[in-house]
């Protein structure tokens, strides 16, 4: 990359390496919501529902105070993570936090529409066969949801690489540590004459949500190729 200034550089690195482990973090936990919201109904699935779509919802700086507020050093888990030597807040963790949340709902309202458009006969003639909860789910639910799963991730992945408002709330920008690509554009914007690094930075991003978005429609593809 050294068509990029190192800082530049840095800045870009880091939200590849936050957006990534921010999908990550949020998958486990979006499968298992997405899954209760498309095979289950119980009293309060609304509120939960509502909750689990907030971030969407609210302010993103309004989210990211919430996470200082809880996570921050003064905060209830904060001050657990603090005497564990675990503290997330200011580090390039919270910030993965951060996007993570912001891209939760993404992954659910994805993965949740891939649960809905799975066969539930396949699954009730899999369960009458004596196959439990887990194999059916990974043997049939799962696969027959891949296309949508793709998609969510890659959805997912953009929002956690362009995540602004929640990160700088949160964990503020430090070089080399919190300053992820979109933070590095608008102190750009903000500096006299920074307007070609401002652009740079933007064809940056735009780029890396081409080829975020490409490498999904090609795994659907493959995915569909697939299917017999």
């Amino acid at each position: 990359m050294a068509w990029l200034p190192y800082d530049e550089t840095i800045a870009l690195l880091l939200s590849l390496k936050v957006a990534a482990a921010a999908t990550l973090c949020a998958l486990p936990p979006a499968v298992g919501c997405a899954w209760l919201l498309a095979r289950r109904r119980f009293i309060g699935m609304p509120l939960l529902e509502t909750a689990l779509l907030l971030p969407l919802i609210l302010p993103p700086v309004v989210t990211g105070y919430v996470l200082l507020q809880v996570f921050g050093h003064r905060g209830a888990i904060g001050r657990a993570l603090d005497a564990l030597h675990l503290a997330i807040a200011f580090r390039w963790t919270g910030a993965a936090l951060a996007a993570g949340v912001m891209a939760f709902p993404l992954l659910v309202v994805a993965l949740r529409a891939a649960f809905e458009s799975v066969d539930r006969k396949l699954e009730q003639a899999a369960a009458t066969l004596g196959a439990n909860a887990w194999r059916i789910f990974f043997g049939i639910t799962l696969p027959l949801s891949l296309r949508g799963l793709v998609a969510g991730i890659a959805l997912a992945f953009a929002r956690a690489f362009g995540e602004f408002g929640a990160t700088i709330t949160f964990v503020s920008s430090i070089p080399g540590e919190t300053r992820t690509l979109p933070i590095a554009l608008y102190e750009l914007l903000e500096t006299p004459g920074g307007e070609s690094g401002a652009l740079r930075l933007t064809w940056v991003a735009v780029i890396v949500a081409l080829a975020a978005t490409l490498g999904a429609a090609l795994l659907r593809q493959r995915a569909r190729e697939a299917e017999p």
